[in-house]
């Protein structure tokens, strides 16, 4: 172990819970086990590090963070595919990345982000930086980890968000959309379907046909159910538009989300009311739930082991409730989807929930 410690934190792509707690248990069980370390926090994510943005942080400035939402060192999308192009200002960005890094003279670069961050992490990583990475995502689609800081958080607003909406769903006989955060994975909505009594739950993996979801409707209003409500994640397709190219998909939907498509089709079909609520980015915000802080905890206290081993390229996951590191080539490039065969899908279906087959 290094008597001196120089280590460099950043936040990177979509905010989420629980990034303020990570970062306080990487920062505290560092100064746990060597008092002479330095944090830097690096401003905006991999932005930040290209342009070499960045300012010292001490110990005291993460003491009362674990419950607060966001991130202190602020956050920035950056595309991995677009990672190996000049940014504006035609600056090369990876190489502006390793020239800052070891300018600001770190002995390893703490990475907090989802699935493209990863990504971004492990190239930093093969070109021979010292990469420790944590992951978070709303969306629990990280590979190699059972679980990521933000999804519990999230999962309590989505499923709080259905249940809450079943009151006016029922008090005017309505159909009631529901759209859950969730592009490529439905993690999200299905949990927060189940959760949240849904009585149809619409994920990318399984595309749907919508007669399937009318059949339900007109089924629940047989048994004398008066309302309907239909958990759709972002990222759901019908059928025959999963069959679409990229452009061809986009060009079809317009400006509109698959929720206010498909409930134009079930206004006509079932001859209801039909409403979208789409709780967007409140999903994202806030407090962390007791869950996210207790995770990102362990996660941030097993990073600082990592640094304190200097165990470098890898990222610390959650696997059968045990915090171990994993390579991080192992988790780049790669997607978490729901398993569509898996026990929770057929549990769902046994208590009558549709999901548009």
């Amino acid at each position: 172990m290094k008597e001196k410690l120089r280590v460099g934190i950043l936040t990177s792509g979509g905010d989420c819970q629980a990034l303020n707690a990570a970062m306080r248990g990487v920062v505290l069980a560092l100064y746990e086990k060597n008092k002479n370390t330095e944090i830097i926090g690096i401003e905006n994510g991999y932005e930040g590090l290209i342009n070499g943005n960045c300012r010292s942080l001490a110990k005291d400035d993460f003491e009362n963070i674990l419950a607060l939402g966001g991130t202190i060192l602020g956050s920035s999308r950056m595309p991995f595919k677009h990672i190996n192009e000049p940014d504006e200002n035609g600056i090369e960005k990876v190489p502006a990345m390793i020239k800052n890094y070891k300018k600001m003279g770190l002995d390893c670069l703490v990475v907090l982000g989802g699935n493209g961050s990863q990504k971004t992490a492990n190239l930093l990583s093969e070109n021979g930086l010292n990469i420790v990475s944590l992951p978070k995502t709303i969306d629990n689609d990280v590979a190699e980890t059972d679980l990521t800081f933000g999804y519990a958080s999230a999962l309590e607003v989505a499923a709080e968000t259905i249940e809450n909406i079943k009151t006016t769903a029922a008090s005017h006989s309505r159909i009631f959309i529901v759209e859950i955060m969730g592009h490529k994975t439905g993690h999200l909505t299905l949990n927060a379907g189940i959760a949240g009594g849904a009585d149809v739950i619409l994920i990318p993996e399984m595309p749907f046909d919508i007669m399937s979801i009318a059949e339900k409707i007109k089924r629940n209003e047989l048994s004398g159910k008066r309302y309907s409500i239909v958990a759709v994640a972002e990222g759901a397709k019908t059928k025959q538009d999963a069959l679409l190219s990229k452009k061809e998909y986009k060009a079809k939907m317009g400006s509109l989300s698959v929720s206010f498509h498909l409930a134009s089709q079930l206004r006509m079909m079932c001859g209801k009311d039909v409403r979208v609520s789409i709780p967007g980015h409140v999903q994202r915000g806030g407090t962390p739930c007791p869950q996210d802080r207790i995770l990102a905890s362990r996660l941030g206290a097993a990073a600082a082991e990592c640094i304190l081993q200097e165990k470098f390229g890898v990222m610390v996951a959650l696997i059968n409730d045990k915090i171990v590191p994993v390579e991080l080539n192992k988790v780049a490039g790669f997607t978490k989807y729901v398993d569509t065969e898996a026990d929770v899908i057929k549990q769902a279906k046994a208590l009558g929930i549709c999901f548009g087959e």
